[in-house]
């Protein structure tokens, strides 16, 4: 009985420390971020709740609906276009997670173009 007990304390510590601790990509969805200057960005805050987002780089404020079709793609489109390139949506893929920052890859419209960046959650 001894060794029936040890066998399920050891496999139960067991199954519990392989627990999945991986960044869960909703909190993503919502919230305060950041991407820092550099990579082809100036510095940029963002702010999304529901579906839009909001964002402020250099003397700008952009107005975007997001639009989710699944945990790590998105498409952003601007709610009042200035030019062209602002009426084609943006398609964004999170390629990796951390656990207060995604990096992404963005392509506008239909371009051979792809963007990459970090974006950071700021808060919680």
């Amino acid at each position: 009985m001894k060794k029936i007990t040890l066998i399920l304390i050891i496999l139960f510590t067991f199954i519990i420390s392989c627990k999945n601790d991986e960044p869960n990509p909703d909190r993503f969805k919502t919230g305060n971020f950041e991407i820092p200057e550099g990579k082809g960005y100036k510095k940029t805050s963002i702010i999304r709740q529901d579906s839009i987002q909001i964002e402020k780089y250099e003397n700008r404020i952009d107005t975007l609906l997001i639009t989710w079709k699944n945990n790590f793609n998105y498409t952003l489109k601007m709610l009042h276009p200035k030019n062209a390139i602002d009426e084609e949506p943006i398609h964004v893929k999170i390629t990796s997670l951390e656990n207060n920052s995604y990096e992404f890859e963005a392509v506008i419209g239909h371009s051979n173009f792809i963007q990459k960046g970090t974006i950071f959650k700021k808060g919680n």
